[in-house]
């Protein structure tokens, strides 16, 4: 008789649904993979309300720390932290992404450093830090447990990490019936997430939070392309594109899930 199936392989085969199949990525136009940097811009001030991952990452900090910012993007995870931080380092594989990182903390004056690769690949050249945080990047993972455990072992007080409730792409759902006629996967999960780390040792705080929906512009013609290359479509439909955005619903956004854990040397400090 075979045993239950563990909560990484179950994270692993919710990701492998995601796959697009074969004759649909063959006719793309553009590869549908990457992210256009603007989307996570960190001078989107309605992307930087205080969160439960903020106050908690504040809180690890005390009077002041070194910040490890994972998948970093634009620094949205970070700069909320700059008031109390006292160095922060970025790690993202897009350049693009990295560039307004660092033009994000000149502006603040905190001193940073920049890695330019995939986690945890980059790990060995990275310095540990005080706190690290990790905001909606997961869902990209397969091999969760090394990423997890890298980011532990690379946080001497705390690691915060960040996520939707759900996998964000769930919400395109409609969009692949209405275009492919596709029906797309929902997982993984929060809640999936969260047994994985504590299958993996830690003793994770969690706290869920509400966000009101949020719809995109549709003026802003860099989401609908991001969508179109999403959906494997060129740009001759992107009017239909808008037209199906102005009618979905965004609500498998609407809850942020904070996961904390202390870090591998939680003693340096008493504020974690």
């Amino acid at each position: 008789m075979t045993g239950a199936v563990g909560p990484l392989q179950r994270w692993r085969d919710a990701l492998d649904a995601w796959a697009i199949p074969t004759e649909i990525l063959a006719q793309a136009p553009a590869s549908p993979w990457g992210y256009p940097t603007r989307i996570f811009a960190a001078d989107r001030t309605d992307e930087l309300a205080d969160s439960p991952s903020h106050r908690i990452a504040r809180r690890a900090l005390g009077d002041g720390g070194s910040v490890l910012d994972v998948g970093c993007g634009g620094g949205r995870s970070s700069v909320p932290l700059a008031a109390v931080a006292t160095y922060v380092t970025g790690v993202d594989e897009q350049a693009s992404m990295l560039a307004n990182f660092a033009a994000a903390f000149e502006r603040s004056g905190l001193p940073h450093r920049e890695v330019l690769g995939r986690w945890p690949e980059v790990a060995s050249s990275v310095e540990r830090a005080d706190v690290a945080v990790c905001h909606h990047v997961l869902y990209n993972v397969a091999d969760i447990d090394e990423f997890v455990l890298a980011l532990t072992n690379h946080a001497d007080r705390r690691v915060v990490v960040e996520l939707s409730g759900r996998h964000p792409i769930s919400t395109f759902a409609p969009l692949w019936q209405h275009f492919w006629r596709l029906d797309r996967p929902h997982g993984p999960s929060a809640d999936l997430f969260v047994e994985i780390v504590e299958s993996l040792g830690l003793q994770p705080d969690v706290e869920y939070a509400s966000r009101p929906p949020r719809k995109p512009s549709l003026e802003d013609a860099g989401y609908v392309e991001f969508v179109r290359r999403r959906l494997c479509l060129g740009p001759e439909r992107d009017g239909e594109i808008a037209a199906q955005l102005a009618v979905l619903d965004p609500g498998s956004q609407d809850e942020t899930v904070t996961v904390a854990w202390a870090g591998s040397n939680p003693s340096v400090s008493s504020r974690s």
